[in-house]
């Protein structure tokens, strides 16, 4: 069994430190880069994606000018340990409207109603809300109450309703994290490891992957809407 958390406010840092783990453990799973292990630049988004969660936690509680929320799912059994986490971003100017973030549930306790549970709880304060994931993701949001509404590069577009919200969603400005120095350093010793060629290669391994995946949404999403 487990229970479930929502924090307007920053929450405990062993909690933040579990969901951060959770983000590097199953980045391909939760990230719109979706890139696999065996690319070597997997470090380098394991970093950048997972201080962007980091940078979203500490903006809880509107510390950085946006709104975002959290819900934790702990076990019942060991109330210290996060099961799971939902990170969405309510709308300014529209009162029922968010969108998701970032959701994952820790692999020893999936396929028991964590994900469902924290949607839910989330959908009874925001029932206007907005997501994307991959295609596969597609009818287990569905049966959540999402519709398919579109494409956004490499995921499908998904809302509970037939039409987006007319509010205003704070985004943290991440893009400096892809200059930063952490991320030129983790570079740095992948080209001294691995070579030039080898991470020439992993680039385009990674365009060609994006491609593939934007490419399979389209798709999907042309067949659903009737479209083709």
């Amino acid at each position: 069994m487990f229970s479930l958390t929502h924090y307007e406010t920053p929450c405990p840092e062993h909690i933040n430190s579990q969901i951060l783990q959770m983000v590097v453990d199953y980045l391909t799973d939760i990230s719109m880069v979706a890139i696999a292990p065996s690319n070597l630049l997997y470090n380098v988004y394991q970093y950048t994606i997972g201080y962007e969660v980091h940078l979203y936690l500490e903006a809880v509680g509107g510390s950085k000018g946006i709104a975002v929320e959290l819900i934790v799912a702990v076990d019942e059994q060991a109330p210290a340990q996060a099961i799971g986490f939902l990170l969405y971003l309510p709308v300014k100017g529209d009162p029922d409207a968010c969108g998701v973030a970032y959701m994952a549930v820790h692999a020893s306790h999936r396929r028991q109603g964590v994900a469902r549970a924290m949607m839910q709880d989330m959908l009874a304060r925001y029932p206007h809300a907005e997501l994307t994931c991959a295609v596969e993701k597609v009818p287990a949001f569905e049966s959540m109450g999402f519709q398919v509404r579109g494409v956004r590069g490499t995921q499908v577009l998904m809302n509970t309703r037939d039409y987006s919200t007319d509010g205003l969603m704070g985004l943290l400005d991440v893009a400096s994290i892809y200059s930063s120095l952490e991320v030129r350093q983790i570079h740095t010793y992948l080209l001294q490891k691995h070579g030039k060629r080898a991470m020439v290669d992993a680039e385009k391994q990674r365009d060609r992957h994006f491609d593939q995946m934007t490419h399979k949404a389209q798709g999907f999403v042309r067949g659903r809407l009737g479209e083709d």
